[in-house]
Order: structure tokens, then sequence, then C-alpha cells
């Protein structure tokens, strides 16, 4: 993902006005936030789980996956709202450069 976001970063500090570029990165960014937004909805579902179940069996390693699920959620969480920012950043830079305007 920091490729991505080195990518976006890049395009909304460059000169560059090269419309088929800056769509493509937009597209893949896109696509990778519906990614991480399946990420966290597999991973909420796998919490509700574990803690459905923790009751039975060994909850010490039921504690030890409820931990590291939470922790790759919240830095999904993070990922994602720091991608987003930078796709509404982007997309209004595709947008100015559709109408001819300086970004």
């Amino acid at each position: 993902m920091t490729d991505l976001l080195d990518q976006i970063s890049a395009l909304l500090s460059a000169p560059t006005r090269d419309l088929d570029q800056l769509e493509h990165t937009l597209t893949d960014g896109y696509a990778r936030a519906l990614s991480l937004e399946a990420e966290q909805w597999r991973l909420e579902k796998r919490i509700a789980e574990v803690a459905h179940g923790i009751e039975s069996g060994d909850t010490a390693e039921k504690a030890r996956e409820l931990t590291s699920l939470t922790k790759r959620l919240d830095g999904s969480h993070g990922d994602l709202a720091l991608l987003r920012g930078l796709l509404s950043e982007l997309r209004q830079h595709v947008d100015d450069v559709r109408v001819g305007s300086p970004s």
C-alpha cells in the first residue's frame, strides 16, 4: 500500500496533467480502498466469532487472537482513512485537470 500512497502523493505534488495516469491511479486507489473495507469486514466477522466462542476452549489463546485481530483492524482503519483522504485530493486534482484549471 505504501507504493500506492507514494504514487498518489507524487501525482498530487507534480505538475502532471496526464489524465490517463491520474485516472488509472485513482482507479487503483478505489480498488485498494474496497479491498481494505473487505478486509475490515472479515476481521470484524472473525472477532465476533472468537468472542462468541471465548467460553469454550483455550481462553488465553482466544484472547491473544482477539488482541491480534483488533490491532490489525485498527491498522486497517488508519490505512483506509489515509487512503480516502489522498483519494479525495486526487479526485479534486483529476476534476481540475478535466476542466483545465491549474492545480
